[in-house]
């Protein structure tokens, strides 16, 4: 058993993904803690037989990213590095992430460069947080953003603990934007540190088309449950003309609206400014993140 950092936590969500989690789970030293959404695939049993020494918590149901929130609840360490069950990261990644965060007690979340693939093709949604159009501060290592891919993220625990963590309303898929925007909020700071490496090598075992609509669905919950409600209106506007994948996020957003009105709250007129720069990049891309 190796040790990556004694300061970083990696902490693994899985479903139902056990061939690639033989793959990525040699990849990570320790602390590590692996929680499993309820996978029918065996994986847990694969965890305790090959990587006891690895904490495996069994969620038992499929808490969707919200399931992260439990391993980093269970860390010790002042920081945490999340993994999907097709990520790592990068050897000596860690150590330098931490490093940057210890001299910025500022940064809430550090978005690291993510490989894509044996080809290690940069992630299209790190090349634009590269180019972030947002002011860089002074006391972050790298160009502010607001957002980030969560599989290749460092917070800082007791930061993303303040901010509740990532929500039930989203679930999954572009979970990471109403976070970063309430951290953006609180006064916390987010920035792209291209010389932090995670690899990322994603799972055959996708829908194209339900990301679709779970893309559409969650941009529509996260502007209700932050942005004014113009922002909401042309989002729902966008969805209604994307076609069967619009219209059934459509149908699935209305079904999540009680829980995202109950929870709606607006942003600092600082936050909100710098969220409609990113919007004016191009208002139908969602890889703003």
């Amino acid at each position: 058993m190796t040790v990556d950092d004694a300061r970083v936590t990696v902490v693994v969500v899985t479903r139902d993904r056990r061939a690639e989690l033989e793959r990525s789970l040699p990849h990570h030293g320790s602390p590590v803690i692996v929680v499993d959404n309820g996978s029918t695939d065996g994986s847990a049993a694969m965890i305790r037989a090959r990587f006891p020494h690895h904490r495996l918590v069994e969620a038992g149901e499929n808490l969707g990213a919200g399931a992260r929130n439990i391993g980093v609840r269970l860390a010790t360490t002042p920081y945490v590095a999340f993994a999907d069950d097709d990520s790592w990261w990068e050897p000596g990644a860690l150590t330098r992430g931490a490093d940057l965060m210890d001299a910025s007690p500022r940064l809430a979340v550090l978005a690291a460069r993510v490989l894509v693939g044996s080809g290690e093709v940069v992630d299209p949604v790190c090349a634009e947080m590269a180019r972030s159009p947002l002011p860089r501060a002074p006391d972050l290592p790298g160009p502010s953003v607001l957002g980030f891919l969560a599989c290749g993220a460092m917070v800082r625990r007791n930061a993303f603990l303040a901010a509740d963590g990532f929500d039930d309303v989203i679930f999954f898929m572009g979970e990471e934007e109403r976070l970063a925007l309430d951290l953006a909020a609180a006064g916390w700071g987010l920035s792209y540190v291209e010389e932090v490496v995670a690899h990322h090598h994603p799972s055959p075992v996708r829908d194209p088309l339900r990301r679709q609509i779970l893309v559409g669905r969650n941009a529509l919950l996260t502007a209700v449950l932050r942005r004014p409600w113009a922002v909401v209106a042309r989002a729902a506007l966008t969805m209604a003309h994307t076609g069967p994948a619009g219209w059934r996020g459509l149908g699935e957003a209305v079904t999540r609206l009680p829980r995202a009105l109950a929870r709606r709250r607006t942003l600092p007129s600082r936050v909100e400014t710098a969220r409609r720069s990113l919007d004016a990049l191009d208002p139908h891309k969602r890889h703003d993140r």
